[in-house]
């Protein structure tokens, strides 16, 4: 079994994301991938939190600038024309996405109540774009062929720095 990518997260790592959700991190067992600067773009979180409850959501995104982005598309309403691709030649790329996430996220925990159920609404549909973009963003290009869809059309890049002041936040 191979270790999904990661950093272990560090102490400052845990502080800028917890700025940039807005609250406190919960269960974060590492930093999936980052901007150029080198600040948390998204978070692998474990599959049952502390308090018990099942996460699905894996790779989930945190960088504002790139959450403000994927929703701008989302709310363009992009979900309907990506899910349609399904059904040509992103279809069999999208299904072994799921697959991969799935066994990413197995590493941490097997939790019954979200067996099979991986993010973004993988393998069959497209419910969240923001968590395919994570899902690529983590995994790399040419893994999840949606999520690399909604990367390239959003109006944010890993490549450009748009972090908040980490240094002047509490």
């Amino acid at each position: 079994m191979t270790r999904p990518p990661f950093d272990p997260p560090t102490d400052d790592d845990l502080r800028k994301a917890s700025i940039q959700l807005g609250r406190p991190v919960r269960d974060v067992v590492g930093v999936s991938a980052r901007c150029v600067c080198g600040a948390p773009t998204v978070l692998s979180t474990k599959p049952r939190l502390t308090d018990g409850t099942p996460f699905p959501t894996f790779y989930y995104l945190s960088h504002p600038a790139a959450t403000a982005a994927v929703s701008t598309l989302e709310a363009e309403g992009r979900m309907p024309q990506l899910a349609a691709l399904l059904e040509s030649e992103h279809g069999d790329a999208y299904r072994a996405a799921h697959e991969g996430y799935l066994a990413d996220r197995a590493q941490f925990g097997e939790v019954p109540e979200i067996d099979g159920i991986s993010a973004g609404g993988m393998p069959e549909r497209v419910k969240c774009l923001h968590a395919l973009v994570a899902h690529s963003l983590a995994a790399g290009p040419g893994v999840n062929p949606i999520g690399d869809i909604a990367l390239a059309e959003c109006s944010w890049s890993p490549e450009v720095c748009r972090c908040p002041d980490y240094a002047a936040a509490p």
